[in-house]
């Protein structure tokens, strides 16, 4: 059953070329990933510094094997000081009966 993630990052001001530097790497990565089906991003448009990052996967399996990346040897290390608060990320099934 596909998995969707829901990743919200806020930006510092100040960092808004740089996180598009970084982010513009770091979908790249991910959208390369197996098992990823596709990521969209969009920007909230009441304030342009807030991303959330729409990932489909293949699988819960896929998604996990995703984080498990992220934490070790695909961490993002440039991304913590551009950001002004914590990532917040949901996870989801997609139920094609509702």
């Amino acid at each position: 059953m596909a998995v969707i993630a829901i990743l919200q990052l806020t930006f510092k001001p100040e960092a808004a070329d740089a996180a598009r530097e970084v982010m513009s790497r770091v979908l790249k990565e991910t959208r390369a990933f197996p098992g990823c089906v596709r990521v969209d991003s969009v920007v909230d448009a009441q304030d342009p510094n807030t991303w959330r990052f729409i990932e489909t996967w293949e699988s819960a399996e896929r998604d996990a094997e995703y984080r498990k990346f992220r934490a070790g040897e695909g961490a993002i290390t440039d991304l913590g000081p551009l950001l002004a608060g914590a990532p917040s990320l949901s996870l989801g099934t997609v139920d094609a009966d509702v």
